[in-house]
């Protein structure tokens, strides 16, 4: 098999060609009016008026601005481009499953720009998130799923990468291939130990994607960052937001985030998964765990993804803060998930 390399051309943090970084951009006074502008015509529309705006957060991926007004307080956010679907996908996703997420109060999909109402605090900031509140958050995704399932062709126009089991033995290539490209001083480029450890787990990146494209559970949209600092807990049931990071892809790597961040709460994840298992109505125990090692491996592949197009054209300052990323979710298909 062929296998794929990156382009000459491909705006990277090490590459000078590479196009103005993202938070730059949006750290302009120029940027900042056009979207200000954008925020308070959006805001005239619903007959109130813009008493103040802040920037608390600029990413190579993001960016806030928190909007108080006459009528409460507004979100804009911002996307780079590799997550500029993202407006887009919360309006779908408001639309196909009501009560998912909130319609947006505006949507500017061609330069990835959102405006939504407040919702006051998450679920996190609310109360430290018990087991109950996991198995509610991870059963209410797996509806979700469920509900999207037969949309796929809708939720791929918007802009959502797929990643779907049968994409995954190539992306792994392709993400190998880019590590090893980078300069030796970059975080992610992996050594030529760790270059071969990752070359000979290829048989087992295939044999994961093979079973879970096998399975018959459909792929959806995985939320690629699910936990309950990003789920509202509203009087119509939980709403989740920050879609930036989803992919269509295998159900259960929605899970892999979640198992990862309750453990580190140090709560057992046992009960949340199990309750994500009886929604999608797994019985069979062995079945059921070799999907979750499976998908844990894929969503290491994917994730990869996620975070190598992220730091496209990141400043030297951000390579060093996150660039180590895309190496480190990539490594995780040596581990034994």
């Amino acid at each position: 098999m062929t296998t794929p390399q990156p382009t000459a051309a491909e705006p990277t943090a090490t590459n000078p060609a590479a196009a103005e970084p993202f938070s730059v951009t949006v750290a302009t006074p120029g940027w900042r009016a056009a979207a200000e502008a954008w925020v308070r015509d959006a805001v005239g529309r619903r007959d109130a008026r813009v008493t103040g705006v802040e920037q608390p957060r600029v990413r190579p991926w993001s960016t806030q601005l928190v909007v108080d007004t006459t009528a409460g307080r507004f979100w804009f956010k911002a996307c780079c481009p590799a997550q500029a679907f993202e407006p887009a996908l919360q309006a779908l996703l408001a639309d196909l499953v009501p009560g998912a997420a909130d319609a947006p109060v505006a949507v500017d999909a061609d330069r990835g720009w959102l405006l939504t109402a407040d919702r006051g605090a998450t679920l996190r900031e609310d109360h430290e998130p018990t087991p109950d509140d996991w198995a509610a958050v991870l059963t209410a995704w797996v509806a979700v799923q469920q509900a999207l399932a037969a949309h796929r062709d809708a939720v791929l126009a918007v802009g959502v990468p797929d990643c779907s089991p049968a994409t995954v033995p190539a992306r792994f290539d392709l993400m190998l291939a880019r590590l090893r490209a980078l300069p030796a001083a970059h975080p992610s480029h992996p050594d030529p130990d760790a270059a071969a450890r990752l070359e000979a787990a290829r048989p087992r990146v295939a044999a994961a994607a093979g079973l879970l494209a096998a399975d018959p559970l459909p792929a959806s949209l995985q939320h690629g960052d699910l936990h309950p600092g990003n789920v509202f807990a509203t009087p119509g049931g939980l709403r989740v937001f920050d879609l930036g990071d989803a992919q269509w892809a295998h159900p259960l790597e929605a899970l892999v985030v979640p198992r990862a961040v309750i453990g580190a709460s140090g709560l057992d994840p046992a009960p949340a998964l199990a309750a994500a298992r009886a929604a999608w109505g797994a019985a069979d125990d062995a079945g059921w765990d070799a999907l979750l090692r499976a998908a844990g491996v894929t969503h290491a592949v994917n994730r990869s993804l996620t975070w190598w197009d992220c730091l496209v054209g990141a400043t030297d300052a951000e390579v060093a803060d996150w660039g180590e990323a895309p190496l480190r979710h990539l490594s995780r298909v040596l581990e034994d998930v």
